[in-house]
């Protein structure tokens, strides 16, 4: 496809793995029912510039309450009764040793900031963030690309969801939240605008997200997401926000470009249509009170208004394809929704498919004083809230008029379109955090996180492959983090592929046969017990063959020295009998009765090699 001049840099935003950021609470996720409730609501106050910034007065429009939902491990520091305490040690020092891998420079003093936040993910209303690296690089295929800015900063709460008590509350226009994840410490990385292609801004993703796994980071869906920035010649920089899988970078990317060039498209021919806006928002209901379209006459008969408005020179325009399934009637809407309101019906959609008669439309024109070349769009909700929706819907006609896009931003989708969010926010969001003191990084602090500077993935996977392991169990024991237990244990064993089983494989084995979780498997089998398990091999106690089996019936509850002991059972003779009692089966099926007779007392391989010797 035509890329149109893309330039795209990439912020992701990851959690570190350690307590809370500004408190001793730990970063731990709940999904049972919260101690208590409070709620609140939230005001913007002005930034550096002496403004209020335009992404919070835009969350400030919509007037919502927020419930919060507060657990046994949340302190008052989180629900804003408290003053932040000093900053987690750990979380910066693992942000330095990510800071040092992406080659940048750390500043020796940095202000912590409070970043204006209203959509209630924050009981404060703000956000803690500081900037304490810049200028640094990373190498890629297609050359350097920077990184502009690190900053450490709390994450915000999760959604809850409504409840039923909401609804007793009579709390329509409101939202919940977690606290569980509010304060976790929290990574911005910010590239600068170097990738040129969706390929390229999937490759840098990929490849800070490997120095990202290095060091001390959260793991899981949830614990990183990642944002795009991207423009195109004539367009305005849009923000995409929520990447969970990178696979969908370059279909959300592409789709992007094309919706960007289509609303230049649009603009372009609204001004050859001397398109405006009428200022006329025209109360319908008296039309459309008995129609037959189900939904919009029982919501006026719970007394919603029917409110419309015409945009002149639109006509054809709403219903221009500007995305997968998306059309530019969409991005109006979803400036409305953001009000409340379920939804936008507009002239340009098949009218009929509500049931909508021709006497109704005909009325809506005339009412309207639709001309030929003009579109008109309609909202039916409570009065109040129907008419500030389909302001936010003109409005957004009306930038379409004056600019080819608008710079904002924006959600990613599942199907790799995006949906409206919020307007791009600016730099009156931030002002100063006057509860904590300069944060000053010490040359000594640096020097000490140098000196334990993580390797990356990438030179552990060569450090592996120097003992022999096969892919998979390199892969296995990067993903069970077994790194230092293997290094430990090649002290004990020059056996190393016996070594990453022993750490990686044969407890998930464990666990899957005694519907166990892996977590419980390890701490029962500890790294020193693992340890002996493997000098008894070592000393020909027991075979390699015969590790897994000690290592369940450890687990099961026995001592090492009773687990390591063989039964004395004359499996030659046990094996001649059955084939005797019972002649014609397969190898696999006597393999599969004395296994039965002694529950894990033999080993398999030895079983095997005894079937097939008599067998043949």
């Amino acid at each position: 496809m035509e890329l149109h001049g893309l330039k795209a840099g990439l912020e992701i935003h990851q959690q570190l793995d350690t307590h809370k950021l500004f408190c001793n609470c730990p970063s731990q996720l709940r999904s049972d029912s919260p101690k208590f409730t409070i709620m609140r609501k939230l005001n913007p106050v002005v930034g550096e510039t002496g403004q209020i910034d335009t992404a919070a007065a835009h969350e400030k429009s919509k007037d919502k309450t927020f419930l919060y939902e507060i657990y046994d491990t949340n302190c008052l520091v989180e629900l804003d009764e408290e003053p932040p305490h000093d900053i987690n040690k750990e979380a910066l020092k693992i942000a330095l040793q990510i800071a040092l891998h992406l080659n940048c420079k750390i500043f020796p003093v940095a202000q912590i900031m409070r970043k204006t936040v209203l959509d209630g993910s924050n009981t404060s209303g703000f956000q803690r963030t500081m900037l304490f690296a810049h200028d640094g690089y990373i190498e890629t295929s297609f050359g350097r690309v920077s990184i502009d800015g690190i900053m450490l900063e709390e994450d915000a709460a999760r959604p809850a969801g409504k409840k039923e008590e909401d609804e007793e509350n009579n709390l329509e226009n409101h939202k919940s939240w977690k606290l569980d994840r509010l304060g976790i410490p929290l990574l911005e990385i910010a590239t600068g605008p170097h990738m040129h292609t969706p390929e390229q801004i999937k490759e840098v993703a990929l490849k800070i997200g490997e120095i990202l796994r290095s060091c001390k980071v959260k793991r899981g869906i949830g614990t990183i997401r990642q944002d795009v920035n991207v423009s195109t010649i004539g367009a305005e920089r849009v923000e995409i926000k929520g990447f969970q899988d990178p696979r969908m970078m370059i279909k959300t990317v592409e789709l992007e470009i094309n919706r960007q060039q289509k609303l230049i498209e649009i603009h372009n021919e609204l001004k050859k249509k001397k398109a405006k806006i009428s200022e006329n928002i025209i109360d319908i209901t008296n039309i459309l009170k008995n129609t037959e379209c189900k939904f919009v006459k029982s919501s006026i008969d719970k007394g919603s208004k029917a409110i419309a408005t015409k945009l002149e020179g639109f006509n054809k325009i709403l219903g221009v394809e500007i995305s997968e399934g998306k059309r530019f009637g969409t991005e109006l809407s979803e400036h409305a929704k953001m009000h409340g309101v379920g939804g936008m019906i507009h002239s340009d959609e098949n009218l009929k498919k509500y049931n909508f008669s021709d006497k109704e439309i005909e009325e809506i024109k005339k009412k309207l004083e639709i001309k030929s070349n003009d579109a008109f769009i309609i909202i039916v909700d409570e009065e109040n809230k129907a008419r500030k929706a389909i302001s936010y819907a003109i409005n957004r006609a009306q930038l379409q008029i004056e600019k080819p896009s608008v710079k904002e931003v924006r959600k990613s989708n599942e199907d790799g379109t995006t949906s409206f969010l919020r307007p791009m926010p600016g730099s009156a969001r931030m002002y100063p955090e006057t509860d904590i003191k300069l944060l000053k990084v010490s040359h000594d602090l640096i020097n000490d996180v140098k000196a334990t500077l993580p390797k990356l993935i990438s030179e552990n996977k060569s450090y592996l492959h120097e003992f022999g392991l096969n892919d998979e169990l390199v892969a296995l024991i990067l993903q069970q983090d077994k790194l230092d237990d293997f290094k430990f244990l090649t002290n004990s064993s020059k056996n190393y592929a016996l070594i990453a089983k022993t750490l990686t494989i044969f407890p998930t084995e464990i666990a899957k046969k005694t519907d166990e979780q892996l977590e419980k498997v390890n701490k029962k089998l500890p790294l020193q017990l693992v340890e002996s398990i493997l000098q008894a091999v070592e000393k020909s106690q027991i075979s390699e063959s015969d590790v897994r089996l000690v290592m369940q019936k450890i687990f099961e509850g026995q001592k090492l020295e009773d687990a390591i002991k063989k039964e004395q059972i004359d499996l030659n003779s046990e094996i001649k009998s059955l084939i005797k009692e019972k002649p014609g089966l397969s190898a696999n099926a006597y393999m599969g009765l004395i296994m039965q007779k002694f529950k894990g007392k033999v080993n398999g391989k030895e079983v095997m090699e005894i079937i097939n010797k008599i067998l043949s």
